[in-house]
This record gives structure tokens, sequence and C-alpha cells, in this order.
């Protein structure tokens, strides 16, 4: 009965309501959880009654008598309500609720305040800007209140409304409310309160990045402020002043470039400032400025200030030692805190030509084209870092690194002096930090380093065994940015004792250390490749013995390094003392995984590995591999067909398991080859396949057409029957926007038409226009392109009559993406085809000939009919034309191509 609506003009509360709502209050502070679901039951109940958010908002506002948490509590309830059920408030209570935040925004109690600003921006996000016309101007003349609490909690609802909505109040929606909002936040920047001063810059900075209009336009005034606020004592006023800087780095640097110099010197002194945050703050300025171009002509003249500054916030103080349990030398026997494990990003298989050369260079670049998002980085600094130590000493590492790439050899003089006190210093803290600026300059210094480094690799190596575990972990990381280096040089010199002490370290009775070495070892297994086939015992003795030592978190870093040896080493792996080492630890942690524990994901990416190293030597286990990841797609179709049907009922899937499955079934693939068919025979996967190339998520598409190309190559007798139903998707696919998707759709349809032969006549017209497309699109990736000329190739080599007559539209770019890949079954494939096209279409190759020319000559040895091909087409060219047009066009020819072209071919 006590909750019959009382809309009357100015509503009050009825006494017996008012005591049940601060009981609940009360009961949901009690820290037993049984209690707490009683009240959460309750509170639901309560909202189906109209006025039971004004008895939320009268406690918040009106009920000074109660204790301050209870208040906020009521405000915070409310808040949610906002946030579920705000389009269902009578318009009487929303009217309530709105002039009961403005009339209390000063209430005398700092929470109070704060949490009725959280309430008014919780409304405004609901889209109620436009319906709330008189919040702004309100909130704006509050700010001219005598009494500081008025003035100070609308600042505060100002700040939390600028942070969620700075893009409506920069939109026409609301007649461009900043024009007068940036102009008033800036008389306030000379308040007399701290507090209002820092609410102030806050406000502003939230329309730096987005270059709004209405903040333009005060540029100057603004910039003027800030520099009047540099030296300001409250540390958060500092702090924002730092924040602003560094974003007006980024968009407006025209107006900062007269007042470089000082504002470099002012940077300086609060890099090294007392209060942490704002160090932090000014650390990140260094990291933007490197990113301007004009960074080495403004930076030039202060290196030898910076260097030394940046150095010393790479100490450790004795907080990050304590927070690092930096005084905690073995905690192997310790579990691992769940929170602790960073979520990890699996990377979709996508499908890469080989490279001449011995491919480590190229292989680096393609791993960064090929991401469509950037959700995956490998271990770069800034990660490791993240990993490895805390806040000061990360960033001030980050800016060295991004420091060293931009002026190389010149920071290096700056550096050596202070390097060679550091690393040999008697303090362990101060060696750790002189480790890590050695790992940081790595990249960027590189060069300049090597005459150093026959002196301090062995030094390194000997700081594997410091006392002290934050010592050994930081060499680990620091020694693998110099693998490069050590793997170029004679393997017992550096490699040898590395690999030896590196071991040792991933066998360390501290898990950090565990962690590093295990990364390092992986890059180092990267750089390395089959140089490690002698010592593989050796490795997989230790990396197996880890097996049993390591907690949760290391384990899966340790499936990555056992990934990336067989990745490195390949076939050399399948060896019957090798397998057996290998295979049963492995195999008992699948065994134990259930299908729906996360850590299948890097177990599966480790087996396919090594399924692709193996080869027939992973035959025996073949079997329920192949059964439970067709069972892992499977499942996750059939989930999301649940939660496409019914949401309430079922929840989405977690797609990476269908993800990581495909994956590793394109490793099998792969690995067995032939031997695969009989699995394939007995399972329904193509039917599974046909679904999954239809996902509306991209990685799942990309995932099927890898494994798609890898079942063509294996077994094509059963995937042939599908053709018809297949070859449409992977037409709608070629979309260049998604550039792995379209990678492995290009790449699967050459594959296809590779087994199809003639019969891939009436499939060409689905495909050949957007490959066409693709390959004459400017700034397509390397793999993307290569990958499309190999596939038009092939669809020329077995239908010549249908793609040869668009021959002049792509030959050019053709032979231009093709002459950099080394010789292999796919580019003789391609060759063949063009070779074929331009006996149909010898028209369609005269302009460009030169770039055929050209591609011809990238070959180091073509098979002999391939080279009879070649022979015929140049002399038939050369025929045509005649001696003296031929001289004249070959004489365009460079050097080293005539010369070639004169050896193999005798034109």
């Amino acid at each position: 009965e006590i909750w019959h609506s009382k809309m009357e003009c100015q509503w009050k509360p009825d006494e017996q309501g008012l005591q049940q709502i601060l009981q609940l209050l009360k009961e949901s502070q009690s820290p037993d959880t049984s209690t707490q679901r009683s009240v959460q039951q309750r509170l639901e109940q309560l909202n189906q009654y109209p006025d039971f958010n004004n008895y939320l908002i009268f406690v918040l506002t009106k009920l000074k008598s109660e204790d301050e948490p209870t208040r906020s509590l009521s405000g915070l309830i409310l808040k949610n309500n906002v946030k579920a059920h705000y389009q269902n408030f009578p318009n009487g209570v929303s009217d309530f609720i709105k002039s009961e935040c403005l009339q209390n925004i000063g209430d005398s109690s700092p929470l109070i305040r704060a949490t009725v600003g959280i309430l008014i921006t919780t409304i405004a996000s609901k889209g109620e800007l436009q319906n709330w016309p008189e919040l702004l101007p309100k909130l704006c003349l509050l700010l001219d209140s005598e009494d500081y609490n008025t003035c100070e909690g609308a600042f505060g609802a100002l700040q939390k409304i600028c942070e969620d909505s700075a893009e409506i109040l920069d939109s026409d929606m609301l007649d461009r409310p900043l024009n007068v909002m940036i102009p008033k936040f800036l008389q306030f920047f000379k308040h007399s309160s701290p507090k209002i001063r820092s609410h102030a810059i806050a406000c502003v900075n939230q329309f730096i990045i987005s270059r709004t209009q209405a903040l333009m336009l005060h540029i100057d005034p603004f910039i003027e402020n800030l520099f009047a606020l540099a030296t300001d004592e409250e540390p958060e006023v500092r702090k924002n002043v730092c924040r602003a800087l560094v974003m007006l780095l980024e968009v407006r640097l025209d107006r900062l470039l007269p007042h470089m110099h000082n504002i470099i010197e002012y940077m300086l002194q609060r890099t090294q400032d007392q209060d942490e945050n704002v160090a932090l703050e000014a650390c990140e300025f260094w990291l933007t400025l490197a990113e301007q171009p004009v960074c080495k002509e403004v930076l030039c003249g202060h290196l030898s200030q910076l260097t030394p500054v940046l150095v010393n916030g790479m100490k450790y103080s004795e907080i990050d030692i304590i927070l690092l349990k930096g005084d905690i030398e073995e905690d192997e026997a310790i579990p691992d805190n769940e929170q602790d494990i960073r979520p990890r990003f699996h990377r979709s298989r996508t499908v890469a030509q080989q490279h001449e050369g011995d491919g480590i260079e190229e292989d680096e670049d393609e791993d960064d084209e090929l991401d469509d998002d950037d959700t995956i980085s490998d271990w770069n600094l800034r990660e490791v870092l993240t990993a490895l130590c805390l806040c000061t000493c990360k960033c001030s590492a980050a800016a060295l690194d991004v420091l060293a790439n931009v002026f190389r050899e010149d920071l290096l003089l700056h550096i050596l002096p202070l390097l060679k006190e550091l690393l040999f210093h008697p303090e362990w803290v101060v060696k750790e930090s002189g480790i890590l600026v050695l790992g940081a300059i790595a990249e960027g210094c590189m060069q300049g380093m090597i005459p150093y480094l026959p002196e301090l690799i062995p030094h390194l190596i000997q700081c594997l065994s410091d006392k002290k575990a934050l010592v050994r972990s930081i060499t680990c990381w620091t020694l693998s940015r110099y693998a490069h280096w050590v793997v170029s040089q004679p393997p017992d010199v550096y490699l040898k004792p590395l690999m030896t002490e590196l071991l040792k370290r991933i066998l360390d009775s501290n898990k950090r250390v565990q962690e590093a070495a295990c990364s390092a070892f992986a890059t180092l297994e990267e750089e390395a490749c089959t140089e490690l086939v002698p010592y593989l015992a050796f490795i997989l003795d230790t990396l197996v013995f880890a097996f049993s030592k390591y907690q949760h978190k290391n384990l899966l870093i340790l499936y990555d390094a056992i990934g990336t040896l067989a990745d490195s080493v390949g076939h050399h792996l399948n060896k019957p003392e090798y397998i057996q080492m290998l295979m049963p630890p492995l195999i008992q942690k699948w065994n134990q995984l259930k299908d729906e524990d996360k850590d299948l994901f890097p177990l599966l990416e480790c087996l396919s590995s090594v399924a692709t190293a193996l080869q027939s030597g992973f035959l025996p286990y073949c079997e329920p591999v192949y059964q439970r990841c067709v069972n892992l797609v499977q499942k996750t179709l059939a989930q999301a067909m649940l939660h496409q049907s019914q949401p309430d009922q079922y929840e989405a899937p977690d797609k990476d398991f269908m993800i990581v499955a495909l994956d590793l079934l394109s490793g099998l693939a792969e690995g067995l080859g032939g031997t695969i068919e009989q699995l394939v025979a007995r399972s329904n996967i193509l039917t599974l396949m046909y679904q999954c190339m239809q996902d509306k998520m991209p990685e799942v598409r990309q995932s099927s057409f890898a494994l798609l190309g890898d079942l063509t190559k294996a077994c094509f007798q059963h995937v042939k029957p599908c053709i018809a139903d297949f070859m449409p998707i992977l037409g709608t696919n070629l979309n260049p926007e998604l550039i792995s998707v379209c990678n492995n759709a290009t790449w699967a349809i050459g594959e296809i038409s590779i087994q199809m032969g003639p019969e891939m006549q009436p499939y060409i017209a689905m495909v050949l226009h957007q490959l066409v497309e693709i390959i004459n699109r400017p700034n397509t990736p390397k793999t993307l392109l290569e990958n499309t000329a190999i596939t038009i190739g092939r669809l020329g080599y077995v239908c010549p009559q249908e793609v040869a007559p668009m021959l002049q539209q792509f030959i050019r770019p053709w032979c231009t993406s093709l002459r950099n890949i080394r010789d292999n079954e796919e580019k003789d494939s391609a060759f063949r085809g063009i070779c074929t096209m331009i006996s149909v279409n010898p028209g369609g190759v005269v302009q460009d000939f030169i770039f055929f020319c050209d591609a011809v000559a990238s070959w180091v040895n073509p098979k002999d009919d391939l080279r009879d091909m070649f022979y015929k087409i140049l002399h038939g060219f050369k025929n045509q034309v005649g001696e003296e047009n031929w001289r004249r066009f070959a004489d365009q020819f460079p050097m080293p191509l005539k010369e070639r072209l004169a050896t193999f071919y005798g034109v």
C-alpha cells in the first residue's frame, strides 16, 4: 500500500517506505553474499514502482541526517537504474531527479558532490543532453558561484560530461555549447583553488585530439595559460599540463614550435618530478615527440641533458621492488593468481610466399602487413616492459628505444659513458637499469654497438646467473634483443654459451625469470632456425622438464617456445627419439584439458606447429587430435546457432575455439598430406567448413579458407564435390578491405584451379575481375599481391582462353610482384600460365614486354620445359620486331638483366 504514487507538485516520501529503503541500503553494505543477493532481488522488485527512484534521490540529496556512505550508495543504485531503465521513468520522476541533482551539486560533502556528478553524467549520456537544455548553461553559471563547494561540484560534473560526451558537445545537435564553454574554462586556469585549476585543464584537454574548432579558435590563449601553470605547486595540475602538451604535440605542433626550446627544458624537469604520475605523463612527451618529423632537429641540442634523465628514470624505486616482489627469489611453487594472466591473441593462419635470400628480413615485415587489427603484437618492447617492470622505468625505457631509432649513433655518444658505469656497478638496482638501457637501445643503435658486443655479450651471459632474480630476468630480455647478432657469429663463440645459460634460466626457481627466459629463447629460435639442430636433444630435454615445473601462466609461454622451435627447425624434429621426448607431455596436457578450457588455444597452436614439422612422425597422434578439432568446430557452430535463435537463453560462443581448431586441422593437412584422406572421409568436416566460410567473423573465414587450400592439396577427391558451393563464397570474399581473409581466399582459388584443370572454366567469371582489380590497387600489401599474381597465373594456366583476353590489364603488376619470390612450385605454375596466355594473346604483353623480360630473369633455375617456353617467347618477340628494333629495345635494359638474358636465353 505504501507504494501508491504521490506525484503532487512537490513530491514527499512516505515515512514507512523511506524506512524500508534505508533498511535495504544498510543491508546491502553487509559483507555476507546471501544477504547481498536478497537485497539485489528486492531492489529489482522495487523497480516496478514508478516513484521508487524518487526515494533514492531523496536519500541522496535531502536526507542529511544519514551517513554519507549510505546516501552515496543510494545515488549509485539510482545511477544503475538510470543506466538500465531511464526511458521507462515517468516524466515527473525524471524531472524531480534532474532538479534535485542541479540543486545539490554543491553539497558540502565531496563524496556526495561526486555521486551527484556521476548521476548527472549518466543521465546526460543517455542521449539526454538534448532533452535537458538547461543542464550545461546552469552548470556553467554555477561555476561563478562564490561558494567553493558549488563551483567544485559543478566543475566535477562538467569534467565527467566532457569525458563522456565530447563528440556530442562538438556536434550541431546542441547548438555548439563549446563556443561558450571553452572560453569559460580558460578563465578558471588562474583560479585560487588547485582542484578547480585541475578540473579546468582536464575539461579543455578532452577536446585537443579531436581538433575541436571551438578550442582551435582559442589555441593561443590556451597555450599561454598552460605555460602560466607550468610550475603549479599542485601535482594534479602539473600532470594535466603535461598531458595537454603531449596531445598538442600531435595535433598543433605548429603552435608549439616557437616555444619548443622552453617546452623541452620544462619537460626535462617534469620527467624528474617528485610525483610519479607527473613524471609518467612527462615521459610520454618523448615518446610522442620521437614520432614527429621535427624530432631530430628540435631535440638534438638537448640530448646530452635528456639521456641521463631517461637513464636515471630506468632505476627501480623501492616501491617498485616491493610491488614486483623483487625481494622474493624463489616463488616457483606458489600457484599463479589468475588475474595476472594476460589475454592472449591467436595469430590466425595466413598463407605467404617464400622470398629470396634467407628470408629473415622479408618475413619480419610480412607479419606487420597482414594483421587486419592491432590486437596482435609480438613481444615488442612496450609489452615486454609491461611484463618486466613498472610505470616510470617502463616509460623511460620505451622513450629511449624510440629515440635510439631516431638518433642512432648520435644517441650512443651520450649513452656509452653512462653505460660503462652502470653495467659493472656493485649495486644490483643500478646494474639492472644498465642492462635495461642496453636492451632498449638495441634496435636503434645496433650498428654502433657492434664493436662493443664481443665484450658485452659474454658479460651479459654471466649476468644470467646473477643472484638477484630481477637482474636475471632483464638480462634474458636484453640478450634476446641482440639475438640476431649472436646468430651471425660462429656458433661456438656466443650462440652455444648463450643457449646453455638460457636453458638453465628456463628452469630457474623464479617465475619471472622463467617467463623472461622462455620468451627470450623463442626469439633466439626464430633467429637461429636450423642452427639449433645440433642441440635439439639438449633443448627438448629442458623444455620437457619445464612442463613438470611450471605454474599456469608460464606453461602458456612454454607452449609458444615449443611451437616456435617446431617452426624454426621443421622436419629436423622428425626423429623417433625427439618425438618420444616431446609428444607424451603434450598429449597428456591435451587429455587433461576440457573442451571449454581456454588453455586449449596455445596448446592447439603449439600442436599445429609440431604437426607441420613432424609430418609423418605425427601419424600415431593424428586421429584423436583430428577428431577433437572437428568436434570443437561443430560444438562452436551449434552454440552460435542456438545463440542466434534464442539470445536470452544461450550465450554467444567463444569463436576462438573454432578458429584455433581450424588452424590445427590445416597444420595436420599440411604435415600429413595425403595420409589425412581417411580422416576426412570419415568426418563431416566439409559441411562444417561450408558454414565456417560464411561466418560473419572475418578470422573464422580466414582460417577456413586456409584449411580449404590445404585440404585441396592433400585430398582433392573429397573437396571436389563441394566446389560448386564453395566457389561463389570465395568470390564474395575477394575484398581487399579485409587483407588476410582476401589473401587466404585468393590462395585457395589458386590451389583449386590447379586441381580442377579445364573444369575450372565455369567459375572464372566469379573471381577474375576482382583479382585483376586487387593486383592493380595502390598500396596492396606484398603478400596479397604475390598470392593474387600466382592465382591469376594458375587460372590462366588451366583456362587460357578465358583469362588471356585480360592480359594487358594485369601483366605489368603481375611481373613486378613475382620477381622477388623464390623459385618454387607456385611460381612455376603461375609462370606456365603467363606463357600460355601470351601464346593465346601475344598483343596483350607488347607494351609491357620489358617487365616480362625482367620477371623471366628472376628465375635461378626453371625446369627445362619452362625454360623452353621462356626461350620461345623471347625469340618470337625478337624475330617479330626485327634485329634493329630489338637492339634499341634491349638498350633500355639495366646491365644485370641484359647479361642474364644473354647468358640463359641467347637474346
